[in-house]
C-alpha cells in the first residue's frame, strides 16, 4: 500500500454550500488584510483563532466551543469518554460519529483521488477539503453547535470581546459580508490549528527517536510487532513519503473499511426522525457519503471506508472508531488480531462490502503481544517529560 501524507455529519448539500461560499470568500481575505495600514503578524492571527476555538458562547444555546469536542487534554478529541458518539450543544442530541482528533490534521493534504483511491481531506470521510472549510461545519450542524444560520453564528463573533481584533485583522468592514466573515472565521481557526500546539511531536517515541529516551522491554517488543508481525505500519507508517523532514505521522491519510460492528448503545440511533430518519437501521457508509465521491460515481467501492487516523495521542483519544464502538486500546488491538479468527466475539461489520482482509483480522498475536502493542501505542502521547528518563 503506497504511503501518503496526509463530528456528526452535515448533509452533503449543506457542506457543498459552505465549501462554495468559503472558496469564493477566502481569496479576498489576504487582500482585505493587505490594504490595512497596520501590519498583521501570524502570532496575532493565531491568538485570534485560539480565542474563537475556546469560545463557549458561539453555540446555540451557549456552552459549547470547538474545544468542547476537541480538547487539548484529550489529544484534541472529545474528552467525554462515556458515550460512543459526541453530544452537541443541545443536551440529549448526539452526532452519528465520534469527534475525531484534529491534532496533526494540518498535514492531511487536500482531498483528491490518486488513481487507486481517495487521499486526505478533513473529517472522517474527507468531505471538507481543507481545514478552513472544515471549520465551517460544526457551527451549523444541528447536533453539534446548533446555530440556525451563518448570520446567527457570525453575530456571536461580532459581540465577542475579540471582535475589534477580528476587524483589525480582517478589515473594519468584514462583518458587512456574511460569506467573507464566515471564511475569515475559518481562516483564523485553521491558522491556530496549524500551530505546534496541535502538532507538538513531544511524545516518548519522539524522544526515543532523538536518543533522549529509552523504551522499556515491553514497549520495544510492541514496536517490533508494530513494524513486523502485526503489520500495523502498513497503514500507520513510521515515515512520511512526501514530508520527509516531519516526524512520523502514523497515517497515510487514505481510507479503509476495517469491518467494525455497529455500536449497540449509540444514542444517535434513538434520536427523532428529524435527526435520524432511519433510527436503529442507520448504517454509516463513510466515504460513500462524501459529495465528491458521489459526484465521481465511485460510491460502491467506497462504502464503509473511513480515513485512517493518526495514532499520535491515541492513548487519550478514545472511544475508538467512527462510531465509538471500542472503549480501550486493548479492545482495538484484539479486534485487529481476532476479527476473522473469532468473529462471534465482535459481530458482523456495519458495512460488509470492501472490508480489508489483507492485513488485519487474524494476526496470530498472543495476549502478551497485544499488551506489548498497547504499551508501544502509549508512547505516542504528547507531553512526555524528558526528566522522567
Amino acid at each position: 500500500m503506497k504511503q501518503r501524507l496526509i463530528i456528526g455529519t452535515l448533509s452533503a448539500i449543506v457542506f457543498c454550500i459552505i465549501a462554495g461560499c468559503q472558496s469564493d470568500a477566502t481569496s479576498d481575505l489576504n487582500t482585505s488584510a493587505a490594504t490595512q495600514e497596520v501590519k498583521i503578524t501570524e502570532a496575532e492571527k493565531i491568538a485570534l483563532g485560539r480565542a474563537i476555538f475556546f469560545d463557549t458562547n458561539l453555540s446555540e444555546p451557549a456552552g459549547q466551543s470547538c474545544a468542547s469536542c476537541h480538547s487539548p487534554e484529550a489529544g484534541f478529541a472529545n474528552p467525554n469518554h462515556l458515550t460512543p458518539t459526541s453530544e452537541g450543544a443541545v443536551k440529549g442530541l448526539f452526532a452519528d460519529r465520534n469527534a475525531p482528533t484534529i491534532a496533526y490534521s494540518q498535514y492531511s493534504p487536500e482531498f483528491y483521488y490518486d488513481g487507486n483511491g481517495y487521499i486526505g481531506g478533513q473529517f472522517l470521510d474527507g468531505r471538507a477539503g481543507t481545514l478552513e472549510i472544515q471549520a465551517g461545519g460544526p457551527p451549523l450542524n444541528p447536533v453539534e453547535m446548533h446555530n440556525a444560520s451563518k448570520e446567527s453564528y457570525i453575530s456571536k463573533v461580532a459581540e465577542a470581546a475579540y471582535s475589534d481584533e477580528f476587524k483589525r485583522i480582517y478589515g473594519q468592514n468584514i462583518f458587512a459580508d456574511s460569506n467573507k466573515t464566515y471564511a475569515a472565521i475559518g481562516d483564523a481557526l485553521a491558522t491556530y490549528e496549524r500551530t505546534s500546539q496541535l502538532s507538538a511531536f513531544t511524545s516518548k517515541f519522539d524522544a526515543f527517536q532523538k536518543g533522549d529516551a529509552s523504551l522499556s522491554a515491553q514497549e520495544k517488543l510492541g514496536l517490533d510487532l508494530f513494524t513486523g508481525k502485526a503489520n500495523c505500519f502498513v497503514c500507520h507508517p513510521l515515515s512520511n513519503e512526501d514530508l520527509t523532514t516531519v516526524p512520523a505521522l502514523f497515517t497515510e491519510f487514505d481510507y479503509e473499511n476495517i469491518g467494525v460492528p455497529k455500536t449497540p448503545n449509540n444514542k444517535f440511533y434513538t434520536l427523532s426522525k428529524e435527526y435520524n430518519p432511519e433510527g436503529v437501521d442507520f448504517i454509516d457508509t463513510g466515504l460513500a457519503r462524501n459529495p465528491r465521491v458521489i459526484a465521481d460515481g465511485r460510491v460502491p467501492e467506497n462504502r464503509g471506508k473511513f480515513k485512517t487516523p493518526t495514532l499520535r495521542n491515541v492513548e487519550i483519544t478514545g472511544p475508538y472508531m467512527h462510531n465509538g464502538v471500542f472503549t480501550t486500546l486493548k479492545q482495538v488491538v484484539a479486534f485487529y488480531n481476532t476479527r476473522d479468527s473469532d468473529p462471534s466475539r465482535w459481530g458482523v461489520p456495519e458495512v460488509a462490502e470492501n472490508v480489508n482482509k489483507d492485513t488485519i483480522g487474524n494476526l496470530h498475536l498472543s495476549d502478551a503481544e497485544e499488551d506489548a502493542i498497547v504499551a508501544f501505542l502509549m508512547t505516542l502521547t504528547d507531553g512526555y517529560p524528558l526528566n522522567n528518563n
